[in-house]
This record gives C-alpha cells, structure tokens and sequence, in this order.
C-alpha cells in the first residue's frame, strides 16, 4: 500500500509541479511534417502559449509536460538532429523522495527525450537510466491536453462561439480526446503509451518506474488523429524505429534534391546545410509537387508570395521548386470574384488554411487572394523557370494561367486612374495592405499619416513591368509577335510612369507608394531595392539607389532595414518599420548585382552570415533593426517564426548574387559574372548543378588576389561553361 499513497500524493494537480509554470521559451524547437507540426520549448514541453501540436491549423495536444514527482527535471541541453527530424533534450532528476526504495540523489538519472513527426503523428521515447549504485523508485508524469484551438484563436482571435470539446475516452493504455465543431467536423487526439501507467486519467498518466542501479527504462509515446493507432499494435520501440527510418528517408529525399553548396569554411557550410536543411523541414510534398510552406509557428500552409521567392532564391540550385510551386498555384488561381476573398478571375492566391474559423467564413483566409504582388510574381517566376531549364512543356501547360494572370494585372491598371497596378480590400476582414509589408501601418506619407487607397506599392510596378516583359518575350518564344510587341510596349508604359510619379530626385530614390488620389508617399523604404531585383530603373537611377541603401540609414550592420532611420514611423522593434528581413536584403542585393555592384552584395553576404551565427545558424523571418555594436549580437523579435522558407532562401540566393553564377537552360549553359567570396572563405563549391542533360561542379577559389574558377564534369559540359571573368551577365 506504501506505493499507492505515494501515488496519490504524487498525482494531486497541486503538486504536480513547483518551479516551471511558464515555458521555457527563449528558445523554442519545431518539428514538422506536410500539414502537421509542433512547437515546444527545450524540454520539450508544451504549455498551450504560442506553443503546440498543430494539424490542418488547428492545436491537437496544448499541453504536454515531463515531471518527476512534484519537480520539473533539470535540463542538460536540447537540440535538433542535423537533418531537422529527431528532437532531443538530455535531462537529469533532482532530489527525488524516498517513495518505498532508495531516495535518489541529485544527478544520477539520465534522461533522454527524443521526437519526430510522420504523417500526422507523434513519436516520442522517453528513456531513464539509473547511474546510482542504489535502485531508485521514480515517480514519472506526463501532463496533456488539446484545446483544439484554431490558429487564428492561438495568434490572438476571439470568437462568440467555439464547437464543443468531448468527454475523454480513456482506455487502459490511452486517452482519446476529440472536438465537434461548429464546421460539423470532429477533430481528435489519442495519447497512446506503450504500456499503462499505474493511473491514467483525461489529462494525465502516472507511473512509477523502478530502476536498478545501471537499470534502464524506456516508454513510448505516440499522438495522433486515430483512435486505434490505424489498427496496429500500441507504440513500440519497432514501430518507433520503422517511422523514424521512413521519416529520416524522406527529409534526405528532399534535401539531395538540386546541387549542393560547400566551402572550406565549417561555419559558413553549417549555414549552409542548415538552410537547405531547414527548407526541406518545410517543404511539404503536395500532388502538384513539392511547395515550401512559409514558416513555422504562424503560416505554415502554402502562401503565394512566399512559395514564389523561396522558389527564386532556390531555382539556381533546385528548379523542382519552383515547377511545384508554378503548377500549385495555377490549379488555385481565381475563377471568380469574390469581396470576402478578394479574389477576382486571373489572381494568384495569398494563402490557404484548412482550420475551422476559416472553414465557417469567419476569416477569409480559406483561400484567400488579397495579395496585390502575387500574380505578377508568379508571371515572374515562371519566366525564370524556363529559362533556367529551358522546360517549354510547363510553360505549354501553364499558358492559360499565365494569359489570365497579365489578364488580370492590365485590367487593374486599365481601370486605375493613375493606370499602376493598385489594390484595395473588398471588406474589413481582408488585409488592409496586399504587399509583402501588410502590415496596417507600414504604408504611410511622409508626415506619418495614412493614405487613402486604392495603394500603388513601388516594388509592385517593377514585378507587374517584368511580368509584363516576362509575357512579351514567351510570347515571341510561341511565335505570336502581335502579343509579344503589345506586352513589351505596356511594360515600358509603366516603367516611364513609374520613373515620372514615384521618383525623388531631391533624395536620389524612389518613394513607397502612390495614394489614391495620385499622391505620393514620399518615403523612403526598402520597397525601392526590389524594383533593381526587377531591372526597371535606368542605369544612373539605380546607381543612386544602390548608394542610399548602402548608407547608414538603411545598413543596420546586420543587413537593409525595411525603413530608413530618418523616416517618419521608423521603429526598429517594429514589423515592416525598421525591422531587417533576410529575404528582403537578399533581394535587394540580387539587384544591386544585377546594376553592377560587386562589393554591396558580398558585405551583404558577410552581415547575414554574422547574424545568422548568432541566431543558432539560422536567419528568422526578421529581427530588430537596431544598429551593430561591437561585441553585442543582432536583437529577435520576439515572435518571428524560425525557421522561415524565404529566410532560409535568403543565404542561397545571396551566395548567388555574389557568385554572379547564371544557368541558362535554353542554351544549356553556365554563366559566370566576376564571381566574389565572403571574408574568411578560401574557396566554395557548387557541387551536382544540374543544367540540360549535364552535371558540373564549380570550384571557386582564391588565388593570386582574385577569384579563380574550375569546372569538373564531363568535357562536353565544361566546353559549356564560359570563362571565369565574363565582364557583364544579365541575372
């Protein structure tokens, strides 16, 4: 009876912890696999914050916590696997009370807690190990619950009316918890354990694990929709051992797909490997084929704009995304016009989510289509896709999108009476701006108040004038030269007005936006960097561009702010306002390169590289604008997601523009532009890029002052490389 009334006292809520009671979110781990995904603090606990078990946008498992009678244990450290599968905390006990055997000192139970998704599931093992010389009775917790809480209602949503949560069902060795919701649909969560636990009630299980001196216990843990485990047998190390196999299986998959990227420098190759690592954590292998989730907590779903420049920054090294993303957004694009979705026939969708609030219609975020950028983008990237590798059949097969897409776009301009591709929300519950700053408060005039819309965002015009140029030269490609003739005259049609309304030459750049009434918001932002990324400014014009983005204003020392010091609303802790956004800056330093700039893009690289060290080698979605001070490291922002497709993207794309390598896949052949190297790096290595039928690697290396480039691979596709100092490539 000893046993059973410690029990007890060990299962009283009350007791059931005494130090944490918030987590340990400092530095949080996430896991994920195609539409299910975890956040959890470096114990691996959930505590139903920002953290959770996530599935089809809603919260399966909100709480989730590892006790040790009345005490957390003490953490040793936590990491994730270098393939971004398997996650790992190494704990140890403290003082445990003499519960019919031992008392167990401080410090002498090990204890490993190891995880992984696979197909809508988790796996867990939690092993102890007894390196006392006295067998010990440990009281063992783990704490659960699902609010199924939709992701909006996580980020801060309040709704009149919620489903309602079910009785749990509780059997001897698992606890099925469901939701009925409003939608009529049930979503459930059955924590199954690989053995019953001496209590198990609906929201936690209770044992009492014996070790001997040297003596080892291991318990598994699975989570997932089913309550029958599919019909198998319950968790089990083989079943544990076989799903993480397959799960390790497939994250290589996704990361040898495309060439390779390896310099001589470990810290700059863990970057490296981290962000291929990281965007094959996010890419989600749909029926369209592969497509990059945005990131993880907050969006991880497709969005249009973020699949598009993730697809960018990688093409160079992996086209396979990009024909994912191309053919996925074309089998969503608008048939309909819609105020709620703000959608109309030819627009490119923003986003998608599955949760209940936006099944009901209370947001309209389903399938949503308020991105004013979107569209043109995709025109763009499609473009790039084919003249990387020269695949004409896609291009056969997205015809019709592409027509309805430029469709769409001239429409928008025909009926603008400043004749730019503008936008405005059809109701409130859209975004109120539709670029990729759409935030509330990041377009505004130069005195810091708001415009009145329809908005015309500067950067938009330049990817709207290359979709427009993207059109005319596939066009021309398919013979049709009355098309081909007509797209080229709109495009340059917009860049003069764009050039005449958006310009400042008493600053020497371009401001964010028009309102509508034609005015201009005469401030200066980042926005600006990306019409050089479209190649729509003159030669003397970009030039000064690239000038003021290199000055102090902009350079924080960490990469380009979104926003100039001096300008009105300029917030460095802000989201669009000052803060930096890696992919923003990679963009921006791709068209620097493209004007010519060798020296901005390579400082760039070595500014990203210095934050992304102190960030766990990895560059969130943002992080504080602040200015770099010796000795001191980059400042988060609190809840940027990591890791982030576009972020990830970020380091590929600007090793690129400092490479100056372009794949032409039509001529099937490589095209090299006074290639640079990062500080401290002596050499990189392109390995397996793939062009036509050929495989290469490039060696970039220092020497004599200069960079010296060598080309391994069949002799045929050498010939096909040109030389090393090709003076000027168009990207």
């Amino acid at each position: 009876m000893k046993q059973v009334d410690d029990l007890a006292t060990i299962a009283d809520p009350a007791l059931a912890i005494t130090e944490r009671t918030e987590p340990a979110m400092s530095q949080t781990f996430a896991l994920k696999h195609e539409d299910t995904f975890m956040v959890a603090d470096a114990y691996g606990d959930i505590y139903g914050s920002r953290d959770g078990l996530f599935r089809d946008d809603t919260r399966v498992l909100s709480a989730f916590r590892l006790t040790f009678g009345p005490r957390a244990p003490s953490l040793l450290s936590a990491a994730m696997g270098r393939d971004n599968v398997v996650f790992t905390a190494h704990m140890t006990n403290h003082p445990l009370p003499e519960l019919g055997g031992t008392t167990a000192p401080e410090g002498v139970i090990h204890v490993e807690r190891s995880r992984f998704l696979w197909r809508g599931r988790l796996f867990e093992r939690i092993t102890c190990r007894n390196f006392g010389n006295s067998a010990v009775t440990m009281p063992l917790t783990l704490s659960f619950a699902a609010d199924f809480r939709d992701m909006f209602e996580v980020r801060g949503s309040e709704r009149e009316r919620r489903g309602e949560l079910s009785a749990p069902a509780i059997r001897p060795a698992s606890v099925r918890l469901a939701y009925w919701g409003l939608d009529g649909l049930e979503r459930t969560s059955t924590v199954a354990f690989s053995q019953p636990p001496e209590r198990l009630g609906p929201n936690r299980a209770d044992y009492m694990v014996k070790l001997a001196s040297s003596g080892t216990f291991s318990l598994f843990i699975e989570v997932g929709p089913d309550a029958e485990l599919q019909g198998e047998e319950a968790p089990n190390a083989r079943r544990y051992r076989r799903a993480r196999a397959h799960a390790r299986l497939a994250m290589r998959a996704h990361r040898l797909n495309g060439a390779a990227l390896h310099s001589t420098t470990p810290l700059f190759t863990q970057w490296l490997d981290q962000s291929r690592a990281d965007l094959a954590l996010l890419t989600s292998d749909l029926a369209t084929g592969p497509y990059p989730y945005a990131g993880i907590p907050w969006f991880s779903t497709p969005f249009g704009r973020d699949g598009i420049v993730t697809a960018m920054e990688t093409l160079w090294l992996d086209p396979s995304i990009a024909r994912g993303v191309l053919r996925f957004l074309a089998s969503r694009q608008a048939t309909a016009t819609s105020s709620f979705q703000d959608s109309a026939p030819g627009k490119i969708m923003h986003e998608t989510r599955k949760g209940e609030m936006c099944a009901l219609k209370e947001l309209p975020f389903g399938l949503y289509y308020g991105g004013v950028d979107t569209t043109p983008m995709f025109v763009v990237l499609a473009g790039a896709y084919v003249a990387r590798t020269g695949d004409n059949e896609l291009i056969d097969e997205l015809w019709p999108a592409l027509e309805r897409a430029v469709g769409w776009i001239e429409g928008v301009i025909d009926a603008s009476p400043n004749k730019v591709l503008d936008y405005a929300r059809g109701e409130k519950t859209g975004l109120s701006n539709q670029g990729w700053k759409d935030s509330e408060d990041s377009v505004f005039h130069a005195d810091g108040s708001f415009p009145t819309g329809p908005i015309a965002l500067v950067e938009v015009q330049g990817y709207a004038y290359r979709a427009l140029l993207t059109m005319s030269e596939l066009a021309g490609r398919r013979g049709n030269d009355a098309q081909a003739t007509q797209w080229a005259t709109r495009a340059q049609a917009l860049a003069e007005i764009v050039e005449s309304r958006f310009w400042m030459e008493d600053k020497g750049f371009y401001g964010i936006a028009l309102d509508g009434a034609g005015k201009l918001c005469a401030v200066e932002a980042s926005n600006a960097g990306h019409l050089l990324f479209a190649g729509l400014p003159s030669k003397e014009r970009a030039a000064r561009v690239v000038d003021r983005l290199g000055e102090n204003c902009f350079r924080s020392g960490w990469g380009i702010r979104t926003l100039a010091q001096n300008q009105a609303r300029f917030n460095p802790m802000s989201y669009h306002n000052g803060s930096i956004w890696p992919h923003d800056t990679a963009l921006c330093a791709l068209g620097m390169r493209r004007y010519g700039d060798l020296n901005g893009p390579i400082e760039i690289l070595e500014e990203m590289f210095d934050a992304a060290f102190s960030f766990g080698m990895r560059l969130p979605e943002l992080f504080c604008g602040f200015p770099r001070r010796p000795g001191s490291p980059p400042i988060g922002y609190p809840v940027a997601c990591l890791p982030q497709a576009w972020s990830a993207g970020s380091a590929l794309l600007l090793v690129q523009a400092c490479l100056g390598v372009t794949i032409d896949g039509r001529a099937q052949q490589v095209l090299i532009d006074e290639p640079r190297l990062p500080a401290g790096v002596q050499s990189l290595t392109v390995r397996r890029l793939e062009f036509g039928p050929y495989r290469i690697d490039l060696i970039f290396e220092r020497h004599d002052g200069g960079i010296a480039t060598r080309v391994e691979g069949s002799a045929d596709a050498v010939a096909r490389v040109h030389g090393d100092w090709i003076r000027r490539v168009v990207i």
